[in-house]
């Protein structure tokens, strides 16, 4: 495994989302020290849009524009950091940075796209009750949804479906209560009742070798913190009993490092506004400094 130069973007969107908090994400990660614990370089922090409390009325989506409008400038900030050499770690905000981190890749070639998120993320507008796009992003980065934000820059889709790992999701019934769109069959799915079937690590193992042996030019991975058991990572807004242990968070990212093919990571949805004691934030930095550290140049 070679080493690589880590670079952290901050990207505090909170865009796709009603409430705030998760802004704070950054923040908070930088004081628990992962920077220096990765030996990472600050490559920025980048102005976000005022938000909009009403929905946009062509999409049904809050904040729509501008998600759309500020997406090109995170993407812009990523190839600055692909373009040094160094490997992007960008720290959110919500999950809709995912279209600002694959329009980069889009750009420059086929990528993957390892989803690990405790929600597939796959609604449509009118389903989806508040209008979040941080309830949407996967479904707009693979092409299903408005072109307002599926069509940036003409590139739809951002990632081919069957380039896609969706990986310990486990919202069933929210999608069912709501009515959400299903995942399309090209898509890979390792939900969390299929993890607990076969195991964690084999079907790490399995998901990050089938994103090597494509012919892909590389992958990305974006962690969602509520992907993580509710029991150890009850700072997030949108809370689902179960989830990953951290041994299986750790698990799954050693293994996606190992690979040559991995390209860049984002980190999204932890909000230290209800993490009183730190714990939560604590052990997702160690969790980070575990599987990227063991990289680092």
């Amino acid at each position: 495994m070679s080493t690589r130069r880590y670079a952290i973007l901050e990207a505090p969107s909170t865009l796709g989302l009603a409430t705030g908090g998760v802004e704070g994400l950054p923040d908070r990660l930088l004081e628990l020290g992962l920077a220096d614990r990765i030996l990472a370089r600050r490559a920025g922090r980048l102005a976000v849009p005022p938000k909009d409390p009403t929905p946009d009325p062509g999409t049904r989506v809050l904040n729509a524009k501008a998600i759309a409008a500020w997406s090109p400038r995170l993407a812009d900030a990523v190839e600055e950091v692909l373009d040094s050499g160094e490997f992007p770690v960008v720290l959110g905000g919500d999950c809709t940075i995912l279209l600002g981190s694959m329009l980069a890749l889009r750009r420059r070639g086929r990528y993957g796209l390892l989803f690990i998120d405790g929600n597939a993320d796959f609604f449509q507008p009118e389903a989806e009750p508040n209008g979040e796009g941080a309830s949407m992003d996967l479904a707009w980065a693979s092409g299903y949804g408005p072109a307002l934000l599926t069509d940036i820059e003409g590139r739809r889709p951002l990632v081919r479906p069957e380039d896609v790992v969706a990986f310990g999701y486990r919202d069933h019934e929210d999608q069912e209560a709501y009515g959400s769109q299903t995942l399309p069959p090209e898509l890979h799915v390792y939900d969390l009742p299929r993890l607990r079937r076969v195991g964690v690590e084999p079907a790490a193992r399995e998901a990050v070798g089938d994103l090597t042996n494509r012919g892909l030019d590389g992958f990305f991975v974006h962690l969602d913190a509520d992907v993580l058991d509710d029991a150890v990572m009850p700072a997030v807004d949108f809370r689902v009993p179960g989830g990953l242990s951290w041994e299986d968070l750790k698990t799954t990212l050693r293994i996606a490092f190992a690979s040559e093919k991995i390209v860049g990571l984002e980190v999204t949805i932890y909000n230290p506004a209800l993490d009183r004691t730190g714990t939560a934030g604590r052990g997702l930095v160690g969790v980070l400094a575990e599987a990227l550290g063991t990289a680092a140049r």
